[in-house]
């Protein structure tokens, strides 16, 4: 089968890249037990881009291009206290809303004429356990 061949009988494809991301915060809210005072956490996140079809080099998105879009947003996160981030200001840096945040940059650092049609962001914080988050574009 031929590339073109393929994409016109499949609905559609998914490039995941992944990175680690290691981060201080507390979650200020009796809910949450110990982890109101203040943590580290480390969270693999996972970088899923979804189109339908091929690009006309027979991929997704290149993997090199994919894997620096995804480290290009987790910079300003590394290390960092989010509790003092005003990207978080006012809001329990939970893994959910960190991934939410993942996934709005990321969609917004996007090259135009990307052909995607939505990311999804997985993030885990221990191996037992993690939280996605699927964004349509």
């Amino acid at each position: 089968m031929t590339v073109s061949h393929l994409s016109a009988h499949m609905s559609r494809f998914r490039l995941t890249v992944d990175d680690h991301l290691m981060i201080a915060h507390s979650l200020d809210d009796p809910f949450f037990g110990p982890a109101q005072r203040l943590h580290g956490a480390t969270l693999h996140v996972h970088a899923t881009y979804e189109r339908p079809g091929l690009d006309t080099h027979g991929v997704v998105m290149d993997i090199g291009a994919a894997t620096d879009l995804l480290a290009v947003v987790l910079e300003p996160l590394r290390h960092q206290n989010l509790d003092e981030l005003p990207a978080f200001e006012n809001k329990l840096s939970t893994t959910e809303v960190i991934i939410a945040y993942i996934a709005q940059q990321l969609a917004q650092s996007l090259p135009e004429h990307h052909g995607l049609t939505a990311i999804e962001i997985e993030a885990g914080e221990n191996p037992r356990a993690r939280a996605s988050v699927r964004l349509e574009l």
